[in-house]
């Protein structure tokens, strides 16, 4: 018998068992996703309406707002839906969607990330060839990899996962579907180890994406450090500090929810982490690319201006 006919749905963790605190987790929801999407919108008009940012820093932004508003969409509504209507029931076919969709803007934004940070180092190590390395065809390509990248290992994770003979219940201790917590309901060995076995990997590949940006910023703040003028360092700082900001919150949150120690986990710990990675960071990276970037707030204001 498949999982899909044994299991036809799973149970999601509950934000609250009390009917007053459901409904204001569903504002509070609604409040979030509505300012993520309103914030990306905003950046995805401006740049793509405003010719003075068709260079390939914002064209990386302009894709990870999208992975940004993909996020959101991916998560926020089921659970809005759940805390609207006091239940936490989700489909065996919409768990596994939601979990490939999950799996595939998360590593298309650290590949997007990771990008990004290569186009801050060769527009401050090595100007004179930014033209060359960073031309139009180059950032097509490298912005498709991103996307391929998340959708392999998106389609790969949810494969393996939901292969799976499911056996110890239906209750995932999570307010969205996540691998390990489907994990934890498996009853086969080998394929758990082979799912855990691919998750390996697949962190080691994000290490190696954390090392190459933790490598590139040394190299800019050295070469940062070495320009004579002060406002020539100021503006390069300007630039590349939202961009360290975006990671440092991707990455410290992501290996907190996954690095925890088992002492200190909880439910409500685990719902509080998890917000903090899926839902925080896509509402704050607009908030953070624009707060310096007067470019780009000139453009977003033409956009407003344009609109009303």
């Amino acid at each position: 018998m498949s999982n899909s006919s044994s299991m036809p749905q799973f149970l999601l963790l509950a934000f609250a068992d009390r009917r007053e605190l459901q409904l204001l987790h569903f504002w509070l929801f609604l409040a979030i996703s509505l300012a993520a999407l309103l914030a990306n919108g905003l950046i995805l008009s401006a740049v793509a309406c405003d010719h003075h940012l068709h260079t390939p820093r914002y064209f990386f932004l302009l894709n990870l707002s999208l992975t940004d508003l993909g996020c959101v969409c991916t998560t926020v509504p089921k659970a809005m839906h759940n805390s609207l209507w006091d239940t936490t029931t989700i489909s065996y076919p919409g768990c596994a969607a939601q979990l490939f969709l999950l799996v595939f803007f998360l590593r298309a934004e650290f590949s997007l990330l990771t990008i990004m940070c290569y186009d801050r180092y060769v527009a401050i190590c090595k100007p004179l060839h930014y033209g060359t390395l960073l031309g139009s065809r180059a950032c097509a390509h490298m912005a498709a990899a991103a996307w391929a990248t998340g959708f392999l290992s998106a389609l790969l994770h949810t494969a393996s996962t939901f292969s799976l003979p499911l056996c110890q219940g239906n209750a995932l201790g999570q307010f969205f579907c996540e691998i390990p917590h489907v994990l934890k309901l498996s009853c086969s060995h080998s394929g758990y180890l082979r799912e855990i076995g691919l998750l390996w990997f697949t962190i080691s590949l994000a290490f190696g994406f954390f090392v190459f940006i933790v490598f590139s910023y040394v190299q800019i703040f050295r070469a940062v450090l070495r320009i004579p003028s002060q406002q020539g360092r100021h503006k390069a700082f300007s630039t590349c500090l939202p961009h360290l900001a975006v990671v440092s919150l991707f990455v410290s949150t992501a290996i907190f929810a996954y690095l925890k120690p088992p002492s200190i986990s909880s439910p409500s710990l685990d719902l509080v982490v998890s917000v903090l990675y899926v839902v925080v960071p896509p509402s704050l990276n607009p908030l953070i690319y624009s707060l310096r970037n007067q470019e780009l707030k000139d453009a977003i204001r033409k956009t407003m201006t344009g609109c009303f």
